[in-house]
């Protein structure tokens, strides 16, 4: 008897399970509801070799010089509304969202890399005659941003790193990977995570990204979560997520081949990538300038739009009048191991 009520527990806790699962799982959403809801005006789609369809915007000022923005891992062209608003009057400001991501549609079994990104960035280049521009990645972006300046310098004429990722992960607590990166390379695991509703996962992550919460609005999160749920897109977040530590990743030697002028903007408060990344790419890149942002986070662009698309400006006036030379004696500083162009305000 007693064995048969274990066995009634155990079914019941299934069952419930099973419709708990059921309850949680999130069907994708089709691209046509998804662009009907946040395409706007400027949104135009570009058809790329290997059945990509790159969704962008090409906004600002059509005459002034270029810049090409690359978001981040799980965002999207949104994330640059700011900077359009602040510099469109100067600049012809060209973004787009990679494929995985935003309304940008990639062919079943399509593997994301940074070296795949950033073929695509070339493709969609190449699509758009788009000779010379400033090339500007947050996170993620920030690493397919300088990998393509490695491989097409000749288009760059500046690159501007943006919390950029690339350096290999050396924190203790993050060593081990995330606890999901278990079942989810596992194709059982996969099946049953996958498709749940990821919206406390993006509440928490986009909170750690910011510095004050208040950026984190239930828009945001919303589209994080809707635009998450495109076709193929939570594989290929996943399929980004596992192979983090497979990337070919930033080294002293491997930067300092980069000819590009480059400047670095990242949050004193990152807690996603670490403020001596942006150090290292400072110390590394052989022309550089590094602003760090006190009480800020990881996406600098929003949190601190104005400043930053201020220090942008700035900087491409700057090296547009005059491209400034590289002090030949060291100047100390109070941030070790920046350069003597470091700006920490």
């Amino acid at each position: 008897m007693f064995g048969v009520a274990v066995a009634a527990l155990l079914g019941l806790a299934l069952v419930l399970a099973v419709i708990g699962w059921f309850n949680l799982r999130r069907d994708d959403i089709p691209y046509e509801t998804l662009e009907a809801k946040y395409a706007t005006a400027e949104s135009e789609y570009a058809a790329l070799p290997g059945g990509v369809r790159v969704h962008f915007r090409d906004e600002g000022n059509a005459k002034g010089p270029t810049l090409l923005l690359v978001h981040g891992f799980s965002a999207s062209l949104h994330t640059w509304e700011p900077w359009v608003q602040a510099l469109g009057a100067d600049y012809r400001i060209v973004s787009l969202d990679l494929p995985g991501h935003g309304l940008t549609r990639a062919p079943k079994g399509w593997a994301p890399s940074m070296e795949a990104y950033r073929d695509t960035v070339e493709a969609f280049a190449r699509a758009r005659g788009l000779t010379r521009f400033t090339l500007v990645g947050q996170s993620m972006g920030g690493n397919v941003a300088w990998e393509y300046a490695l491989k097409h310098p000749e288009r760059v004429t500046g690159l501007v790193l943006v919390g950029a990722s690339g350096w290999p992960e050396t924190r203790p607590e993050y060593a081990k990977g995330s606890p999901l990166a278990g079942p989810l390379s596992n194709p059982a695991g996969r099946f049953l995570l996958r498709d749940l509703d990821s919206t406390a996962l993006v509440t928490k992550g986009l909170k750690s990204s910011f510095e004050n919460d208040a950026f984190v609005t239930d828009a945001m999160v919303t589209r994080y979560v809707e635009l998450g749920r495109a076709p193929g897109h939570r594989d290929a977040v996943i399929d980004l997520a596992l192979d983090f530590h497979k990337r070919n990743p930033a080294t002293a030697e491997r930067l300092a081949a980069l000819s590009t002028p480059t400047l670095i903007l990242h949050g004193e408060k990152d807690l996603l990538v670490p403020v001596d990344h942006a150090r290292k790419f400072d110390a590394a890149i052989p022309d550089s300038t590094l602003i760090i942002y006190p009480a800020t986070g990881h996406i600098l662009n929003e949190e601190q739009a104005a400043r930053s698309a201020a220090d942008l400006n700035a900087w491409l006036k700057a090296r547009a009048a005059k491209p400034p030379k590289r002090p030949t004696t060291p100047v100390q500083h109070d941030l070790p191991p920046s350069k003597a162009d470091l700006m920490f305000y």
